[in-house]
């Protein structure tokens, strides 16, 4: 049975997980940083890394093997390695409100915060314009004030709880995919017995999220009703279709010209995210998650784990449910790969069109306007 999606059809529905965002854009930046809070208990926690050009923290941690099985809160960054500081002002204001691993007395805490990153250096024209610690630590007050929020101009505010803002934002913010905008997604499944499996994936890869030969893109087929709902101008009731051929055309002789132009590589990415849910999961069930959703990423982009991509997920469990049964752990698996797909189109299609002093980052529907539109 298809799975349906959850009620905001997004990570939000996964009790007790909140989504931030925060980001610079303009005046030499364009990169950003996304945080997802945890219950205070912690999620337990597991990491699938893939790509062969990875930046992380806290992995190693996550193996079933080792001490730690919950985690606090996790970072997902533009910046390339330099992003990797976000997390350290995440996990500076955990600590200063108590949530951490307990190693004594009241308040003597370690936060466990494990991060990914993904290369976005210089596509704002300042290489040296990259997220810090006040990235993690606004994006974190943003999860924490209004369980998912952003302004495209920087800062907390903005939508309210229950929604989460995707494209062009959060650690979304400066990331490409095959030449076009990439950006942040996010998609939830209920299985039919109320279990609830969720993606959030930040869409920054080498290879192309379309279809060269058609213009299409590789996961649209994936996608369910809902998620069509509430990005931009999405006409009711219709679907992406293949692109006129003049359209495509088009395209390729403008992807062309902006690598042959370009002022930063375009062939350093990497797509980051993380697979939750509401079951009770052990540590290599939650790493076990990630893996499918990595199956997930392989649908939705070609070529995928490349050795100039980090590609990197995340899987958590809230273990607000009862632990599933085997075949109930088969469905979760399934669903995170179908998740993990919905989130990178909902991602592409909400990206926006952006020019720096690095260059152009057209939007898919602004590269295939046909798609959405007769």
């Amino acid at each position: 049975m298809q799975p349906t999606a959850g009620p905001t059809n997004s990570l939000l529905d996964v009790a007790g997980l909140a989504v931030g965002h925060h980001q610079r854009v303009g005046d030499g930046w364009l990169t950003g940083t996304t945080v997802v809070r945890c219950p205070a208990v912690g999620a337990v926690a597991g990491a699938d890394v893939r790509g062969g050009a990875p930046g992380t923290r806290e992995t190693d941690l996550l193996d079933p093997r080792n001490l730690v099985e919950r985690v606090h809160a996790l970072v997902l960054s533009g910046g390339s390695a330099f992003g990797l500081a976000a997390a350290d002002g995440v996990m500076r204001e955990l600590y200063a409100h108590g949530r951490g691993f307990p190693m004594g007395g009241p308040g003597e805490v370690v936060p466990i915060v494990p991060a990914a990153v993904c290369f976005d250096l210089g596509r704002g024209g300042n290489f040296g314009a990259f997220p810090d610690a006040g990235f993690g630590v606004a994006a974190l007050q943003a999860a924490q004030e209004h369980g998912g929020a952003a302004d495209q101009g920087g800062g907390p505010a903005g939508a309210g709880a229950g929604h989460v803002p995707q494209g062009s934002v959060g650690a979304g913010t400066g990331a490409q995919v095959g030449g076009l905008r990439g950006g942040v997604g996010t998609a939830s499944g209920v299985l039919p017995d109320g279990t609830t499996i969720a993606a959030l994936v930040v869409v920054n890869a080498v290879g192309s999220a379309v279809d060269l030969t058609t213009g299409e893109l590789w996961g649209a087929r994936h996608l369910v009703a809902e998620d069509l709902t509430g990005l931009g101008e999405w006409p009711d009731g219709r679907w992406p279709q293949r692109p006129r051929p003049e359209e495509l055309a088009a395209a390729r002789a403008a992807a062309e010209e902006a690598n042959a132009t370009s002022s930063v590589p375009r062939s350093l990415a990497t797509t980051i995210g993380v697979v939750a849910t509401d079951a009770t999961l052990d540590p290599a069930q939650c790493a076990r998650l990630a893996t499918s959703g990595h199956d997930g990423m392989a649908r939705a982009v070609n070529p995928i784990h490349t050795m100039f991509d980090g590609d990197s997920l995340f899987g958590l469990a809230t273990c607000a449910r009862d632990a599933p049964d085997q075949a109930g752990v088969h469905a979760m698996l399934h669903t995170s790969g179908e998740v993990v797909t919905r989130a990178m189109v909902r991602a592409v299609l909400a990206a926006t069109t952006i020019t720096t002093p690095a260059g152009t980052w057209r939007s898919y529907l602004d590269a295939f306007p046909s798609a959405a539109r007769p």
